[in-house]
């Protein structure tokens, strides 16, 4: 394990990587009851059939991840992108969905030939260091966001865009979660996050929040995937470009968001901000959305509640282990860790945003001694750095998107930079991305 996965050099122990891999794997074990819900609505998929492939995909994804690149990042299909699937690609332009796994096919094949070429990687080098840090921040609102909407705190029904929900059932469940997280964290209890999620899923028993059915069995054998059930028929299509455009580009920004703002959190990008290993964590991205599609779900993304793992100390793929093969488990045990409710998960979303915002407080940082860097000082104060990283943040939550985040901030960077003479500090691939974000506008329009 020391060998493999450098434990003593990040600073962890075997303990601490499963109980940060099984707290991942709880906070984001909702994908394995809501894609289903979700891509078996379409006639044909199946329900039990989408949980398959989604339970598998992520286990192979995250388990890439883990040994390829060493990082606690897991896996999973993305939410949005099972969205854009179902409600947009299928129901509203009336593709099938044999055709919409194709798209999905194809945009994984695209990612793995980029990864080999490092063209993903130079994107992520190509965002500035304000940004980088912006993201982490961004992230840290958005997840907390998801979990006060799962639990049902807040709420568009109140009269408001977004209001406070009456404590009762789920988000009354939720806050004495989030308190008892809260007391735990503050008394430094080791796993004081999977403690939270464990008491909260009890406390909701008599609540009526956690449901337990009757004749009860934790085992169940799984149902056959959709194996390559694709339609290749209208790829030389422009309407089908413009899916297979929509779902590399929220992929790609799903991705590059959530890596860059989980490594900046623990502290495994090197002085300039960069990733490790970013080309094998790219690459198990990309072979999860490849393998999901020819088993039958949408594109397979990192999940930013791989937050919540290294908020529990993951600092190693050894993480990832553990929840890839929590995800192998549940094709078998899916009736158990089903009984964990989104009002027991959402205190752990909560609060990993408070951890992942903190890093906006390293954009007022001395970035390099070199006088000749295109950016030595980081100032939040200062407009050109602070607006973009600013918009950035506040757009991830408001646009429910980590990719809208992240453009928005980037264009507003690159503007900026250009107005105040600093144009020539801009790298060519922002430019190229600066050039791609706008032109998104005219292909969406």
């Amino acid at each position: 394990m020391e060998k493999l996965f450098q434990l003593s050099k990040r600073g962890t122990t075997v303990k601490t990587e499963i109980v940060a891999g099984i707290t991942t794997f709880l906070t984001m074990a909702y994908i394995l009851a809501v894609n289903p819900g979700m891509l078996g609505s379409i006639e044909g998929m199946g329900a039990a059939n989408v949980f398959t492939a989604t339970a598998f995909s992520a286990a192979i994804a995250t388990l890439v991840m883990a040994f390829a690149a060493n990082l606690p990042v897991a896996l999973a299909p993305g939410m949005g992108l099972n969205a854009f699937f179902t409600y947009t690609v299928v129901f509203g332009l009336g593709y099938s969905w044999q055709i919409a796994l194709t798209a999905v096919f194809l945009e994984g094949i695209v990612f793995i030939l980029l990864s080999f070429f490092s063209v993903r990687e130079a994107i992520i080098s190509a965002l500035p260091p304000s940004l980088k840090k912006a993201i982490a921040g961004g992230i840290g609102l958005f997840i907390a966001l998801i979990g006060l909407s799962n639990a049902g705190i807040v709420s568009s029904e109140m009269g408001t865009i977004i209001g406070f929900a009456p404590l009762k059932g789920p988000a009354l469940v939720a806050v004495i979660g989030l308190i008892i997280t809260i007391l735990l964290l503050a008394r430094k209890i080791t796993g004081a996050i999977l403690i939270g999620i464990v008491i909260t899923t009890i406390i909701g028993i008599p609540f009526g929040v956690t449901v337990i059915p009757e004749g009860f069995s934790p085992i169940s054998l799984p149902a056959a995937p959709l194996f390559w059930k694709f339609d290749f028929s209208q790829v030389l299509s422009i309407k089908f470009f413009t899916v297979f455009f929509t779902f590399f580009f929220v992929d790609i920004f799903d991705t590059v968001g959530t890596l860059v703002g989980v490594t900046t959190e623990v502290n495994l990008t090197d002085k300039d901000g960069n990733i490790p290993r970013v080309k094998q964590a790219l690459l198990a991205d990309a072979i999860g959305t490849t393998v999901g599609a020819m088993l039958g779900t949408s594109t397979v993304t990192s999940f930013v509640e791989s937050s919540s793992g290294v908020a529990a100390g993951g600092r190693t793929g050894l993480a990832s282990v553990v929840t890839g093969i929590l995800f192998l488990l549940s094709l078998f045990l899916s009736p158990l860790f089903l009984l964990v409710p989104s009002a027991a998960t959402a205190p752990a979303l909560i609060m990993v945003g408070y951890f992942m915002i903190k890093s906006i407080t390293d954009i007022d940082y001395h970035n390099s001694k070199d006088s000749h860097s295109p950016t030595p000082y980081l100032n939040f104060a200062d407009p050109v750095e602070g607006i973009p990283a600013f918009i950035c943040m506040i757009v991830m939550p408001f646009a429910y998107s980590i990719a809208e985040g992240i453009v928005w901030g980037l264009i507003s960077h690159v503007l900026l930079k250009v107005v105040t003479g600093k144009a020539k500090s801009i790298s060519p691939v922002t430019w190229v991305l600066f050039v791609i974000f706008i032109l998104r506008f005219f292909l969406n329009s």
